[in-house]
């Protein structure tokens, strides 16, 4: 009996395309050992994206592409995931204690953009991933009601503040520290003063991806993110609607001048599902996110129903991955949650913490 070539396994490997990356796990560097004993074969396989409801599925596929080597014997196949800091815009250094900074933007209002940040950042959190979530809309803060969390955060030293934990979730928004009624009538540079005291004044804890839920339109926040904060990716929100589409293309098209790379798309309100017979209709057009997707050579991540439930678990400060984790809109989020972070992990990692300072002085 002829033993087992490393090649042939390599080959194998290199025609089982992983769905999140789309791409074979050999040219998106998953595949980080290949052992071959005879006729026994150990592979490792390490994921660059939180993917802890994906691994067994993906350990028994690789398993079975495997059994299909002539005389194979005995089969050990490791699956893991490991999250690492990705490169950001020039000049700028990841902040400390957060590998990925992930913006979630809108051209425009009512999109179901922040319940979309919200719901991915928790999906992550589901998948293995240890998450943040800024509330970066400083004149309506939405995040504190989704998650069902109020009062000033804790500041043990007077100068910082601790984040906000819902659901595993660290959170920091204006909602915490004004009243629930108090307007927030601030010009331009007060309002990005506070965008970048919630950020670097906050002691975020070992931070894998933090989510920053963007307010809509293109405006000074949006040019504060762009330009001093160092942002690994961006997701933009749309519906089909063309209106939302002329405003999530002006969005992009912000995120392109700046060198943010744009992660993805989340069409929002895809499909209408009556609650009463089930019954489909696309209240606001349809084709519209894959349309956008295509012109501007990006991946639709994924479609999101305009469901009631998703509207109510929200409201309630239990959002639909937490409230109904089971159900088809959770799978959903989770999926496109997926996607993201490996649309991230394909990209450039970041080096600049392995290179000591080198300082020169007089002696």
């Amino acid at each position: 009996m002829a033993s087992i070539d490393k090649t042939a396994v390599e080959n194998l490997l290199k025609h089982f395309i992983d769905p999140n990356v789309e791409t074979d796990l050999v040219s998106a560097k998953s595949v980080k050992k290949i052992s071959v004993d005879g006729n026994d074969v150990s592979v490792v396989i390490e994921l660059g994206y939180p993917a802890k409801s994906y691994l067994e599925e993906l350990k028994a596929a690789v398993t079975q592409r495997l059994q299909t080597l002539p005389d194979v014997g005995k089969l050990d196949v490791s699956v893991s995931f490991n999250i690492v800091s990705h490169s950001v815009q020039k000049a700028l250094k990841p902040l400390p204690n957060v590998k990925n900074i992930i913006a979630v933007a809108s051209g425009k209002g009512g999109v179901g953009k922040s319940t979309t940040s919200v719901n991915l950042a928790l999906a992550l959190a589901a998948e293995g991933a240890n998450v943040g979530i800024l509330d970066a809309d400083i004149y309506g803060p939405s995040i504190p009601t989704m998650l069902g969390l109020s009062g000033k955060p804790d500041s043990p030293d007077g100068k910082s503040m601790l984040p906000k934990i819902s659901f595993g979730v660290q959170t920091i928004s204006i909602g915490y520290l004004i009243d629930p009624d108090q307007p927030m009538i601030w010009r331009g540079p007060m309002v990005t003063g506070a965008l970048q005291q919630l950020l670097n004044q906050t002691q975020w804890q070992d931070v894998d991806y933090l989510i920053i839920d963007l307010p809509p339109g293109t405006g000074d926040i949006q040019l504060t993110l762009a330009q001093q904060i160092p942002v690994s990716g961006a997701v933009i929100v749309t519906t089909p609607q063309d209106i939302a589409l002329i405003d999530a293309q002006r969005g992009l098209g912000m995120f392109e001048k700046v060198n943010v790379p744009i992660l993805g798309l989340v069409e929002n309100m895809s499909v209408h599902i009556c609650s009463n017979c089930g019954h489909e209709e696309a209240i606001f057009g349809q084709g519209g996110g894959v349309a956008m997707a295509v012109k501007n050579k990006l991946d639709l991540l994924g479609s999101l129903p305009l469901d009631i439930q998703i509207r109510e678990y929200a409201d309630s400060g239990r959002p639909t991955v937490v409230a109904d984790p089971d159900g088809r809109p959770a799978q959903i989020y989770k999926a496109i949650a997926r996607k993201m972070a490996a649309k991230l992990a394909m990209r450039a990692r970041d080096y600049s913490g392995r290179f000591p300072n080198i300082v020169i002085q007089n002696t």
